[in-house]
């Protein structure tokens, strides 16, 4: 991430930060830097744990609601006599 960066460039960003925000303010900035990445890293544990929650939730609700298998009944081949006969279509050239 710092790979360009050396120990001059390092001592010229902090020299302009100075300049920006001046002196007085420099321990205000870093404490309010401070509590904002707590707050980020706490939500990102929040985070996880309401995944893992979500995750175990789920886990155990696929587990009670599975159905059980169920065996493949045979089905019965039609009989010749339960088919009725079908009329050929009639040719559009033949009027009746």
């Amino acid at each position: 991430m710092f790979a360009g960066l050396n120990g001059w460039h390092l001592v010229i960003i902090l020299a302009v930060i100075l300049l920006l925000f001046g002196a007085a303010k420099l321990p205000a900035l870093a404490k309010s830097m401070g509590q904002s990445a707590r707050v980020f890293k706490g939500e990102m544990k929040a985070m996880k744990d309401e995944d893992a929650a979500a995750a175990a939730t789920d886990a155990t609700t696929t587990a009670s609601t599975q159905a059980p298998a169920t065996t493949a009944l045979p089905t019965a081949a039609p009989n010749a006599a339960d088919t009725t006969a079908v009329n050929p279509p009639h040719d559009a050239g033949t009027q009746r």
